[in-house]
């Protein structure tokens, strides 16, 4: 019995039912079927799963989807929207009918179509335990990971080459004669990662007293000695699986308190990577990290190390598990940032992310670029 069909006998559920496109990470990983159209996914106890999809979806659905395809006439839609004429309450019946019995749902299932079904059958909400089942990535899905990843390293590679071939003028950086901005960097690494078969948005390139907020997009021209934080945080388009990445550099000296606080950081990094293990509770990890900055004389919260230490990366790039005061073990397979950092406003911020896979004997970082503060 697998932990679905473990889930669905402890809720004294009948069948799982997902609805969604495959931007939902469940369903694209339940079905590996590729979709910008909403489809039903019904997984039986004890059986397969099958997908639902409109007659124009239903050939390519039965070449490609990892899971039986039905078309909604077969699976009875049709017939049963003509007597109810609501398209909510004819999807219900259609999939109670098929179930027969209480229905599983996940925490993101639609509330309406919940509400409909519960007229012909007792729903029951599941906790997530498809998230959880996809935090153990296999083989396959690391190797997927490490290769956005190598795309990442070099895109984040030629972002560095060009504030290094920058030149300083009144404190801004220019290169080709022109200023070199947070935009223009941002653009350079999308169009190359795109190049690569990689979508990226919402790219860090923040600057000087902005990179004391986490997660500001950051805008206008970059300066020198000041820090420059580069997240970036790319999907596969064919695979649909992420890899995420943080890098803090300077453009000649910054401050000494960003020197301090990198050291700080890389060393919070390296001891993380020491302690992550399977078994190991990622609060546990988070925690260690919390006291090595605490000894620096760092603070946490508001200020100082004011996010977890990491999370799970796969179809999305936030997903179990997480190393934070909430972490449970980890488990072997699981694949998570390790991204301390420190922000200080008025002073700025420092953050280095790598990402690797949990095994039985540690860490095995995917990560393979270079931590230097000064470029």
């Amino acid at each position: 019995m697998d932990a679905l069909d473990k889930s669905m006998e402890e809720h004294g559920a009948d069948g799982y039912v997902l609805i969604g496109s495959s931007e939902n990470a469940d369903m694209r990983y339940l079905t590996r079927f590729i979709t910008t159209d909403p489809v039903v996914y019904i997984r039986k106890q004890g059986e397969q799963g099958v997908i639902i999809v409109s007659q124009m979806e239903y050939d390519r659905a039965v070449r490609e989807a990892a899971v039986p395809a039905m078309s909604r006439a077969e699976a009875g839609f049709l017939r049963i929207f003509d007597e109810e004429k609501d398209r909510w309450r004819a999807l219900a019946r259609m999939i109670a009918e098929y179930v027969k019995g209480p229905v599983l749902v996940p925490p993101t299932f639609p509330y309406a179509l919940g509400i409909a079904i519960s007229q012909y059958s007792r729903v029951h909400l599941d906790a997530g335990t498809v998230g959880a089942i996809r935090a153990v990535k296999t083989r396959e899905e690391v190797t997927h990971i490490r290769r956005v990843q190598r795309a990442t390293e070099t895109a984040m590679g030629h972002a560095l080459d060009l504030i290094r071939h920058s030149k300083p003028r009144g404190g801004r950086l220019y290169l080709g004669g022109s200023a070199l901005t947070s935009e223009r960097v941002r653009l350079a690494m999308h169009e190359l990662l795109r190049s690569r078969g990689c979508l990226a948005r919402e790219t860090i390139v923040s600057c000087g007293e902005d990179t004391a907020t986490p997660h500001i997009q950051g805008r206008g021209p970059l300066r020198e000695c000041e820090p420059i934080v580069i997240d970036i945080f790319p999907r596969d388009e064919e695979s649909g699986y992420y890899s995420d990445m943080t890098r803090t550099v300077s453009k000649g000296e910054p401050a000494t308190e960003i020197r301090e606080m990198y050291t700080a950081v890389r060393d919070a990094q390296d001891l993380a990577a020491a302690s992550i293990k399977a078994g190991v509770a990622g609060s546990a990890v988070h925690e260690k990290v919390v006291d090595l900055f605490r000894d620096r004389g760092y603070t946490t919260g508001l200020e100082g190390f004011t996010h977890n230490l990491g999370h799970g990366v796969g179809l999305e790039v936030h997903e179990l598990p997480t190393l934070g005061p909430g972490g449970d073990a980890l488990r072997a397979g699981n694949v998570v940032t390790n991204e301390p950092g420190l922000y200080y406003p008025g002073t700025g911020g420092v953050r280095i992310e790598n990402i690797g896979v949990v095994n039985q004997k540690g860490f095995r970082c995917l990560t393979r670029f270079p931590r230097e503060l000064v470029v």
